[in-house]
C-alpha cells in the first residue's frame, strides 16, 4: 500500500510538472504569437487593412501614407520587436545592460564611435518629410508595445526586461548600425601600415590593390537586363545582397499601399519603407559600394590636457564620458578625447588615432528609401538617390518604360595626394578632405548599348577617374560569371536569373586548379598524386559534396599566405588572419591570380615549387582534420552554416526548435552565390518590370521571429535548394485579414 501510494504521489508530481511545463511553454512561446485576423483599435486617421499571404507577408492598405507607415511599424513589431530592440541596443552600445560583461567590448566599440550621440544630433536635423515618416512608424511600434506589454516575445521574459518606447533616434540608430556594418575599414588601415613597415611597400600595395584590371563596369551585387534580352519582353532586375546571416534574417518582406504609394519588397525592421523592391513603375536593388569613407589621423595629443596640434597651432580636444551599464556588475566608464577629426583611439603602440567617418558628418541620415518608394521614373529616382549620404551604395534600376540604369551613391571624400588606406599625419593639415565627390560625377550608366548592367561589388571607378579611389572592392570573378551566364541565354526568365543567383562556379579556384595541375605535371611529386586525380577533373564548381573544392580553398589559403610572406616576411599570418575585418582579403584573390599567371620576378624563385608547397601544406592540414581517406572528404564538412538563435539556442532541449545547425553549403568567396562561414545571400529578388506578379522573392529563413510561428523557418528549404516564391503585387491571395479602425 505504501509503495502504491508513493507511486501515485510520484505520478501526480510528474503530471503537475508536465502541466506546469505546458503552461510555461504556452505562456512564453504560444501566447505572444501575433494577431493576423480581426480588428485592432489604433490611433489611425482612417481605416486600414492588412492582408497576410501564405508566407506571412503583410500587404498593407491605408487611406494615407502616415497610416501606412504606422501599420508597418505595428505589424513589423508584432513579428520582430526583439530583433529591433537588439539592433538599436547594439548600435547604441547598450547590450551589456541585458546580457552582462560578454557584450562589454561590443558596447565599447559602439560608444567609441559615438553612435547614440550621432543619432541624437541627426534627429534634430531631419527634414520635415523624413520626420513625419519616421514619427508615424514609431507611433505604430509604440502602439504595439503599449497594447502587448504582458505578452511580448519570450526573449524579453527570459532576459527579464521590457522594451522602452520607440523613438526617431532608434530608427536612426538602426540606419547607423547598417552604415557601420558596411563601411568599417579603419582596422585594415593599421594592418596595411604594419606590413609596409616590415616589408616591401610596392608588394604590399599590390596585395591591397583596389583594382584587378578586368572589372566589368559598374560595380554592385545586382544586375538589370533590358527587355531585348528577356523572354517576356520586359526589363528584369535581380538583387541578392550578401550580408551576415542571423535568425530571424535581417530583412522583413512587406507591401505598402496608400494614395501616392504602392511598393513591395524587403524592409529593414525598425525603419519605414521598402529598402529593395519595386513600386508600380520602377524596380531597384542596392548593395555595398565599398569606397573607403574612414580615415585615421595620427594626432599629437597630450592625454592629460586634450591639447593637440593642428597646422602649427594648439587646439583643445573635447572629453566625452560614457557610463555603460553592465548586468549584475558595476557600471563601466568610458572616457575618450574627440578632435576635429573624430574620436581618438589609442592603439597597441600608444599612438593617438582619430577616426574621421562620413557617418559623423552633419546631415548624414536621410530617409532616402521612402522617396525611392514613391519615385516614378529615372529622374525622380536619381533625385532621391542623390540625397543618400551613405553607406555608399550601388543602385541598380529598371522601369516600365523599358529603361535600365545604375548610379553609385553616398558621401565619398575627396582626397588630394593620399588614399586614406594608412594612418596620416593629423597635425600638418595636409590630409584633410576637400568635400565630397559630386553626385553627377559618380559612376553611372543609363540604357547601355549592351542591354546589361552587371554588378557584383567590384570597383566601378574607371582607371582615369579624376579623384583618388580606395576601398574594399571585390575581385571581378562574380561579375564576369554573371555576365557570361546572361549572355549565354539570349532570352532570360526569372527562373534563369534565379539559377544565376545560385551559381557556385569560381573562376579563381578553376584557375588555381589548372595552375596546380600544370606545376605537378612538370615535377611529378608522388605524394600529391591523389590530389591531382581530383583536381584534374575539377570544373570550377564549389559543390558541397565534392572533395576538390575543399582541397582548393585550403591550397589557395597557403598560396596567398606565401604571397604575403614574400611582400612582408614574418607578417603573412597578419595579412591572412587579421584581428577584425580585411578589405584587402577580397582583392587578394585577383592579386594572387595575376601573380600566378604573369609570374613577375622578385616574388618567388620558383612559382611551381611555391604552388606545390602550398598544396602539400593544404593536404597535410586536411589529412589531420578529415582523416586519411580522401574519398570521404566533403567541402560541405568545411563550409557550414551554424545558424543559432542568440537566446533560444541556449535553452536546454529546445535549441533544435530555434536553430539551423549545421547546414553544409556550396559556393565560396568568389562565386556568384557568395557564401562564407558568416555571410551569404540575404534575399533573392527577381523582378519582372511591368508584369510584377511574375516576380520572385525569397529570404533565407522566414518572416517571423516567433519560434512557434509557421513562418519562422518556412522559407529555408526554398532558399537552401535554390527555388523561390511568387511575389504577389496586383493579385494577393490572402489567408487572413486584419483591420485597423480609428480609436
Amino acid at each position: 500500500m505504501l509503495l502504491r501510494r508513493l507511486f501515485r504521489i510520484f505520478n501526480s508530481f510528474i503530471l503537475l510538472f508536465l502541466i506546469a511545463l505546458a503552461i510555461g511553454f504556452w505562456w512564453l512561446f504560444w501566447r505572444p504569437l501575433p494577431q493576423t485576423a480581426g480588428e485592432v483599435a489604433a490611433p489611425v486617421s482612417a481605416g486600414a487593412t492588412v492582408a497576410w499571404d501564405k508566407l506571412g507577408v503583410p500587404h498593407i492598405h491605408a487611406a494615407n501614407q502616415d497610416d501606412a507607415f504606422f501599420v508597418q511599424g505595428y505589424v513589423t513589431s508584432s513579428e520582430r520587436l526583439w530583433q529591433m530592440d537588439s539592433l538599436r541596443r547594439a548600435a547604441a552600445g547598450e547590450l551589456s545592460e541585458l546580457v552582462g560583461p560578454a557584450a562589454l567590448q561590443l558596447d565599447m566599440n559602439s560608444r567609441r564611435l559615438r553612435m547614440r550621440r550621432m543619432a541624437e544630433t541627426i534627429s534634430t536635423e531631419l527634414s520635415a518629410h523624413d520626420r513625419a515618416d519616421i514619427a508615424a512608424y514609431a507611433r505604430g511600434v509604440n502602439h504595439f508595445i503599449d497594447t502587448h506589454r504582458n505578452r511580448l516575445s519570450f526573449e524579453f521574459g527570459v532576459l527579464g526586461y521590457g522594451p522602452r518606447p520607440w523613438s526617431m533616434v532608434d530608427t536612426i540608430l538602426i540606419g547607423l548600425y547598417m552604415f557601420r556594418d558596411l563601411t568599417t575599414s579603419w582596422p585594415d588601415h593599421t594592418e596595411e601600415e604594419k606590413l609596409e613597415k616590415r616589408g616591401d611597400p610596392a608588394k604590399v600595395a599590390y596585395l591591397f590593390s583596389a583594382r584587378a584590371g578586368n572589372e566589368f563596369q559598374p560595380g554592385s551585387n545586382a544586375w538589370a537586363v533590358s527587355g531585348a534580352h528577356t523572354a517576356h519582353g520586359h526589363p528584369q532586375l535581380s538583387s541578392d545582397m550578401h550580408l551576415a546571416y542571423s535568425i530571424p534574417g535581417i530583412w522583413f518582406m512587406a507591401s505598402l499601399e496608400a494614395p501616392g504609394l504602392k511598393v513591395d519588397g524587403v524592409t529593414l525592421p525598425g525603419v519605414p519603407g521598402v529598402i529593395v523592391g519595386h513600386n508600380e513603375r520602377i524596380a531597384w536593388g542596392v548593395t555595398n559600394l565599398g569606397f573607403n569613407v574612414q580615415d585615421l589621423y595620427r594626432e599629437k595629443l597630450d592625454d592629460r590636457t586634450g591639447q593637440y596640434e593642428f597646422e602649427g597651432k594648439m587646439e583643445q580636444a573635447r572629453m566625452e564620458r560614457d557610463l555603460i551599464q553592465v548586468k549584475r556588475q558595476k557600471a563601466v566608464e568610458l572616457r575618450q578625447w574627440v578632435t576635429r577629426h573624430g574620436p581618438v583611439i589609442v592603439n597597441e603602440q600608444g599612438d593617438h588615432l582619430a577616426l574621421r567617418w562620413t557617418a559623423a558628418e552633419h546631415n548624414s541620415f536621410r530617409l532616402t528609401f521612402t522617396d525611392i518608394d514613391r519615385a516614378h521614373n529615372w529622374s525622380e529616382f536619381n533625385a532621391a538617390v542623390a540625397q543618400f549620404p551613405g553607406p555608399g551604395q550601388n543602385f541598380v534600376y529598371a522601369d516600365v518604360d523599358g529603361n535600365i540604369g545604375y548610379h553609385a551613391s553616398g558621401k565619398l571624400p575627396i582626397r588630394h595626394g593620399f588614399t586614406g588606406e594608412t594612418p596620416v599625419d593629423g597635425a600638418s593639415g595636409k590630409y584633410e578632405w576637400d568635400g565630397f565627390i559630386p553626385y553627377d560625377q559618380l559612376p553611372q550608366a543609363f540604357n547601355p548599348p549592351s542591354g546589361y548592367i552587371v554588378t557584383a561589388n567590384q570597383n566601378p571607378f574607371p582607371a582615369n577617374y579624376p579623384y583618388e579611389v580606395s576601398g574594399a572592392f571585390a575581385s571581378p570573378y562574380r561579375s564576369l560569371q554573371i555576365l557570361a551566364r546572361l549572355q549565354a541565354k539570349p532570352k532570360v526568365t526569372p527562373l534563369d536569373t534565379l539559377a544565376i543567383q545560385k551559381d557556385v562556379y569560381s573562376g579563381f579556384e578553376d584557375h588555381l586548379a589548372r595552375a596546380l595541375v600544370s606545376a605537378w605535371d612538370k615535377r611529378r611529386q608522388a605524394d600529391l598524386k591523389p590530389a591531382m586525380d581530383r583536381l584534374r577533373s575539377f570544373n570550377g564548381q564549389m559543390d558541397k559534396d565534392a572533395a576538390a573544392p575543399l582541397i582548393l580553398v585550403r591550397a589557395d589559403y597557403y598560396v596567398r599566405l606565401a604571397a604575403a610572406e614574400s611582400a612582408a616576411p614574418g607578417m603573412g599570418r597578419e595579412y591572412m588572419d587579421p584581428p577584425v575585418s580585411h578589405a584587402a582579403f577580397q582583392m587578394s584573390y585577383a592579386a594572387v591570380d595575376r601573380l600566378i599567371a604573369e609570374r613577375p620576378a622578385g616574388w618567388f624563385a620558383d612559382y611551381d615549387q611555391m604552388l606545390l608547397g602550398a598544396l602539400r601544406d593544404a593536404m597535410t592540414e586536411l589529412d589531420r582534420s578529415y582523416g586519411h581517406n580522401m574519398d570521404k572528404w566533403r567541402y560541405g564538412n568545411y563550409l557550414q552554416w551554424h545558424v543559432d538563435h542568440p537566446i533560444g539556442s541556449r535553452i536546454p532541449l529546445l535549441a533544435d526548435l530555434f536553430d539551423i545547425d549545421p547546414a553544409p553549403m556550396s559556393g565560396g568567396s568568389t562565386t556568384v552565390k557568395q557564401t562564407t562561414w558568416r555571410l551569404g545571400p540575404s534575399e533573392r529578388l527577381n523582378a519582372v518590370v511591368g508584369d510584377w506578379d511574375q516576380s520572385l522573392l525569397n529570404i533565407p529563413f522566414g518572416q517571423s521571429g516567433h519560434v512557434l510561428s509557421e513562418h519562422y523557418k518556412d522559407e529555408w528549404n526554398a532558399y537552401y535548394y535554390g527555388s523561390s516564391f511568387p511575389m504577389p503585387f496586383e493579385h494577393v491571395n490572402a489567408v487572413s485579414t486584419m483591420r485597423f479602425k480609428p480609436e
